[in-house]
C-alpha cells in the first residue's frame, strides 16, 4: 500500500515538473500580471515590459529627428483645481512621475526623468496606444484601404456574428460601438481585467474580441471600450496586410524620425495589443503630439492628412461632446481615439491608465508628455484625469497664443 502511494506521488510529482518546465513561461507571466501594478514593483515592470511579455520589436529611425532645445523653461510650484492647491512637486511624487516633457513652439524647453527612467528607456504606454492605431487608420484611410461608414466586418468577416457585426468603422473610432463593456480595473470579473488575463496567459486577443455581445445601437452613447482598438487593430491588419509593427514603423517610426528603438506587446500568436501594449521613450511620444499640433506635417512631410487629424481631434455628434451628459459614460469629448476636454478650447490629448498622457494646445503651439507609474491609480481619492488636465492647462496658460500670422502660416 505504501509503495503504491509513493507511486502515485511521483507520478503526481512528475506532471507538476512537467507542467512547470512546459508552461513555465506562461506561470511566469502570469505570476507577473497579478503583480504587475505593486508598489514595490510597478515604475521597474512599466519600463521593462519586454521582459514579463512577448514583444515585437521596432527600429529607430536612421535618421533621428531631434528637437531644438533651450531648456530655460521651470515650471511652476503648483496649481489649483477646484480650489484646491497642488505642489508640482508632491503631484510628481504621488502620481510616480517616471518623465515629464513640455515642447514650445517646436522647441524642447523642459524635460525630466524621475525613478530610473532615462531618454533611451521605453515605457509602457497603456491607452496612449490608442491614438496611434488611430493615426496608422489615417493613413490607411488616405491611401484608399478602406471607407469610414463601411460596416468593420465588411473588412474582417471573421467578426461576423459578435458584438461587432454590422458596426460601422466610425462608430468604432468614436468609441460609440455599443458593445458592452465593463471597464472597471477594479473589478476582478470586469472585461477589462478578463482580457488582462488573456493578455498574461497569451490566448488569443481575437477570440477575446469575438466573445463580446452588443449593448446598445452603435453610433448613438459614447462608452470607452478597450477591445474596440483592438478591433481596429485587426482592421489595419487586414487592410495593410502587414502586422501593426511593421506598418508603424514604415509609415510613423521612420518618417518620423523617432530617435529610439520601441516594443509592442503581442500574444502567443504574434498579434499586437493594439489597445495599449506600444513602448517607446518620453520624447519619441513627444513626436506625435507634435505631429498633430501640425496637422499631420512633421518632419519635413505631410505624413497624415490634415482632414483626418482635424476629424480626429473634432466631436462630430451629439454622443460626442465634452460635459455630462445622457448620451456618454464619461464627461470628457471624444474623437478617433483622442480625448477633447470640456472648457479648454482647442485643446485635446491622449490618455494611459496609470497616468500617461500627451496633452496639444494648438492655440499655444505646445506639447506636453507625461509617464507614470502611479500605483494609486485604483484607490479612491487618487489623483485623477481631472486633475491632471488641470495641471496641464495651468501650465498652457503660461504661455502666449500664437500670433494670428503663425496660424495661417501652419495651416
Amino acid at each position: 500500500m505504501k509503495s503504491k502511494l509513493l507511486k502515485i506521488l511521483a507520478l503526481l510529482l512528475f506532471i507538476i515538473v512537467c507542467i512547470v518546465i512546459f508552461k513555465w513561461k506562461t506561470i511566469k507571466r502570469l505570476y507577473n500580471t497579478i503583480h504587475l501594478f505593486d508598489e514595490a514593483v510597478i515604475i521597474d515592470n512599466f519600463q521593462n515590459m519586454d521582459q514579463i511579455y512577448s514583444v515585437s520589436r521596432l527600429q529607430a529611425s536612421e535618421k533621428p529627428f531631434k528637437f531644438p532645445r533651450n531648456e530655460v523653461y521651470q515650471l511652476p510650484e503648483s496649481f489649483f483645481f477646484k480650489n484646491r492647491e497642488y505642489r508640482i512637486d508632491d503631484y510628481f511624487k504621488n502620481t510616480n512621475t517616471e518623465g515629464f516633457l513640455v515642447i514650445h513652439r517646436d522647441t524642447l524647453i523642459f524635460e525630466q526623468y524621475y525613478n530610473g527612467l532615462t531618454e533611451s528607456t521605453t515605457h509602457i504606454s497603456w491607452s496612449v496606444a490608442k491614438s496611434f492605431i488611430a493615426t496608422l487608420l489615417g493613413i490607411a484611410y488616405h491611401d484608399g484601404l478602406f471607407e469610414l461608414e463601411k460596416a468593420i466586418t465588411d473588412y474582417v468577416p471573421q467578426l461576423k456574428n459578435t458584438g461587432y457585426d454590422g458596426v460601422k468603422i466610425k462608430d468604432i473610432l468614436q468609441m460609440s460601438s455599443g458593445v458592452g463593456f465593463n471597464e472597471d480595473y477594479g473589478d476582478f470579473n470586469s472585461d477589462i481585467n478578463r482580457f488582462g488575463r488573456t493578455v498574461a496567459t497569451g490566448s488569443s486577443l481575437e477570440a477575446f474580441c469575438k466573445s463580446l455581445k452588443r449593448e446598445r445601437e452603435p453610433g448613438t452613447y459614447c462608452h470607452y471600450v478597450s477591445i474596440d482598438t483592438q478591433v481596429l487593430g485587426m482592421l489595419l491588419s487586414e487592410v495593410t496586410g502587414q502586422s501593426i509593427t511593421d506598418y508603424l514603423e514604415t509609415k510613423l517610426w521612420k518618417p518620423m524620425g523617432m530617435e529610439y528603438p520601441a516594443e509592442w506587446l503581442v500574444d502567443d500568436t504574434g498579434f499586437e495589443l493594439a489597445l495599449g501594449g506600444l513602448n517607446a521613450t518620453l520624447r519619441d511620444y513627444g513626436k506625435l503630439g507634435q505631429l498633430y499640433l501640425h496637422n499631420g506635417y512633421f518632419n519635413g512631410q505631410q505624413i497624415v492628412p490634415a482632414s483626418w487629424v482635424a476629424a480626429a481631434v473634432t466631436p462630430d455628434a451629439p454622443h460626442l461632446m465634452p460635459g455630462e451628459h445622457e448620451f456618454s459614460s464619461h464627461p470628457y469629448g471624444y474623437g478617433y481615439q483622442w480625448w477633447i476636454p470640456e472648457n479648454d478650447e482647442d485643446a485635446f490629448f491622449a490618455s494611459g491608465i496609470y497616468n500617461q498622457y500627451i496633452y496639444v494646445k494648438p492655440r499655444k503651439n505646445l506639447v506636453i508628455v507625461k509617464l507614470s507609474a502611479n500605483h494609486h491609480f485604483k484607490q479612491e481619492g487618487s489623483i485623477t484625469k481631472d486633475i491632471h488636465v488641470a495641471l496641464f492647462k495651468s501650465l498652457a496658460a503660461d504661455f502666449p497664443e500664437v500670433a494670428t500670422a503663425e496660424k495661417e502660416e501652419e495651416e
